[in-house]
């Protein structure tokens, strides 16, 4: 029967470092549940806990922080972080959280929980292969706890070829499964036809962005991580590209999309650049993006990249690392975003003219995130865990692997697909 009390709802994701994408996304689905279910109970994991509770404060009455999945991904003692044997110890714990008996509250707290929401994001791949454990997690715990399990805009890529099935076992558990790009789908044998939407479509808006007019008429957001080339060589294609463009600095601006990390390329050229402004990641958060639809962006980043392209501003999306932000950037170019690709960094890109996202495209979008929400936080039938016989799957021990194609298992409806709703509880 149904739980009469509050409903709790149990959402994953990477917030707090901070970085601008990832507090994006956990501000929109919270600001989304502030709407539709300000009685429940929201649990937000973590890897920062602390600093994510200040930045999202006060999104929802009844939100709190903590990091009991992050902290066992952590520390699986996988010395080669293989997420097989990460996935696996996770989804042990959960069982036995003597274990850990440090976390044995947090642990404990699982089994009380409605849904489970692993956010989206870029964080579950072969470049942070622990995470894989927050899925394992999420398995096992609604597992115990017969509450609903969903996953929303993940960008899967790049994978290794031995962790594809551990991902395909683990999503074939989860109720509702939906990714950002048509790679991530075609990893998990889904359509991959069609629109594929980032968690952050959700709740972008009027409301994200400052549209100061003294805002640069060309803007940078340079990343120092994850890139391939090297920063020099990064930083020598930005500044070649606004003395081609001819730029005068004073119409120059370098927005932070995490911290310092942000900050690191435009340190190596701002000698160069007199009069150019830099807004902080501090202020990007609490003012919004400084971005108009006259404006010209270089980004790296791609929810900067998008957010920009939502505000209606074209740019330049430069691809620092093929393996991951390629797929990332172009996910957004097919959906429209008005920008070009990139990959060279000897290459001076031309100027574009135009871009952004149009408004029914935009529409689309909300209105896809709106509806998984729907489907994901319909009342739960909480029922007495059964016991499952394909547990191990994920923990590499012969149980079955989730299709490699779009086709509906065996015995499931047609117009119902393991990869939206496994099992039937609303």
């Amino acid at each position: 029967m149904l739980e009469a009390t509050s409903p709790r709802y149990y959402l994953v994701a990477p917030a707090g470092a901070p970085n601008y994408g990832d507090e994006l996304i956990v501000a929109g689905w919270l600001r989304r549940l502030a709407e539709t279910a300000p009685e429940a109970d929201v649990w937000v994991d973590t890897h920062t806990p602390g600093n994510a509770a200040v930045l999202l404060a006060g999104l929802h009455p009844r939100v709190r922080f903590v990091d009991t999945l992050w902290q066992l991904c952590a520390e699986a003692p996988s010395g080669s972080d293989d997420p097989w044997q990460v996935a696996s110890w996770v989804r042990e714990v959960i069982n036995h959280p003597g274990m850990v008996a440090r976390l044995h509250h947090g642990i404990d707290a699982l089994r009380r929980v409605d849904v489970f929401h692993v956010l989206g994001g870029g964080y579950v791949n072969g470049i942070w292969p622990r995470h894989v454990g927050l899925l394992g997690g999420v398995v096992e715990a609604a597992r115990l706890s017969g509450g609903r399990a969903a996953m929303t805009g993940q960008g899967l890529l790049p994978v290794g070829t031995e962790t594809t099935p551990l991902l395909r076992a683990l999503a074939s558990h989860f109720d509702v499964v939906d990714v950002r790009d048509a790679a991530s789908a075609e990893l998990l044998g889904m359509p991959a036809a069609g629109e594929h939407f980032d968690d952050a479509f959700l709740g972008l808006g009027p409301a994200s962005f400052d549209d100061a007019a003294d805002a640069p008429e060309v803007m940078i957001c340079a990343q120092a991580d994850l890139v391939s080339t090297g920063t020099a060589k990064l930083a020598g294609m930005l500044l070649g590209t606004l003395r081609a463009w001819e730029v005068p600095p004073s119409k120059v601006g370098v927005v932070e999309g995490i911290p310092r990390v942000d900050r690191d390329v435009f340190a190596l050229f701002e000698h160069e650049l007199p009069g150019a402004r830099f807004y902080p990641f501090c202020d990007v958060w609490d003012r919004g993006l400084p971005v108009r639809p006259t404006q010209t962006w270089i980004s790296t980043r791609f929810h900067v990249h998008m957010a920009a392209a939502v505000a209606g501003a074209g740019g330049v999306a430069v691809s620092v690392n093929p393996d991951y932000y390629t797929t990332k950037h172009r996910s957004l170019t097919s959906l429209g975003s008005g920008w070009t690709m990139l990959e060279d960094l000897d290459t001076v890109p031309e100027r574009p003219v135009g871009g952004g996202f149009d408004a029914e495209l935009l529409g689309r979008a909300r209105q896809a995130k709106r509806e998984l929400g729907r489907k994901i936080y319909a009342p739960v039938l909480r029922r007495s865990p059964e016991p499952d016989a394909d547990a191990g799957a994920a923990a590499g021990n012969g149980g079955p692997v989730a299709p490699s194609n779009a086709d509906p298992p065996a015995g499931k409806s047609a117009a119902r697909p393991w990869w939206r709703f496994r099992r039937a509880r609303d």
